[in-house]
């Protein structure tokens, strides 16, 4: 077992999850653009990636946990297609309603569901979906392990489980030239942009404390799953993780 997987920094679980919330909130309007400028317009490419991995089926059922402004969950939709459903939930109703208006003009909304919600306990029965993804969330929960735990319930036998999620450049120089950037520059870009630097300060302490790739291939083990891979992206600074619910 990762003894990390609980992982509390400052914060106990509900003090975290409350701090998290209001860091989003302020950020709903300019997450989008913010996203774009602090991956280097990266997490785009990395999604793509990420679809072309998972090779996801039209007609099937996706939950996308922590969905955000809704981006993952559109992309999913367009693979589906009619015959399929996603579902998006977060607990941040700004990020949702950011999210809405992105859907409803993707012509998706037939089909692509919002819904506020807790990725700590997912409001849905056992294997219900085909695929259950997290993107660039992961780290901002109060229990990884939990949250992987119970995105496997809800996936459906043989289903697939899949985590993007900024990493750890595993070269030394490139990593410490990265933790610069998140410790001295990122801050200033937020302040510059959002006006609100202590939420780009929030970036680089979830990510010191979030487990590295092989660890969180690890934690995928541990919940349950199997066939687990994992890409590093980008030198690192993203990784990939998939694994599959056991059949039985």
């Amino acid at each position: 077992m990762w003894k990390g997987a609980s992982f509390v920094e400052e914060f106990s679980a509900s003090a975290k999850s409350e701090f998290v919330h209001q860091v989003f909130s302020n950020i709903a309007g300019k997450y989008d653009t913010m996203n774009s400028v602090l991956s280097f317009y990266q997490h785009k490419v990395w999604r793509d990636f990420a679809m072309e991995k998972m090779a996801v089926s039209r007609g099937a059922s996706c939950l996308d946990v922590a969905t955000g402004t809704g981006d993952w969950a559109i992309a999913l939709a367009d693979e589906v297609g009619e015959k399929g459903y996603v579902v998006g939930l977060d607990f941040c109703e700004d990020m949702l309603e950011v999210a809405r208006p992105k859907v409803e003009q993707a012509g998706i909304d037939d089909y692509t569901k919002l819904i506020h919600g807790n990725a700590m306990d997912l409001p849905f029965k056992d294997g219900t979906f085909d695929y259950t993804t997290i993107g660039f969330a992961l780290r901002n929960v109060p229990d990884v392990l939990q949250v992987v735990k119970e995105m496997t319930r809800v996936t459906k036998p043989g289903g697939m489980v899949v985590s993007l999620e900024l990493s750890k450049p595993a070269w030394k120089p490139f990593r410490q030239l990265y933790y610069f950037y998140f410790y001295k520059i990122l801050p200033k870009i937020g302040k510059l942009v959002v006006g609100d630097p202590e939420a780009y300060e929030w970036l680089p302490r979830s990510l010191i404390t979030f487990p590295d790739r092989f660890q969180l291939a690890e934690i995928f083990r541990e919940a349950g799953l199997e066939r687990v891979k994992h890409y590093a992206l980008t030198g690192g600074i993203s990784a990939l993780h998939i694994g599959y619910k056991p059949m039985n």
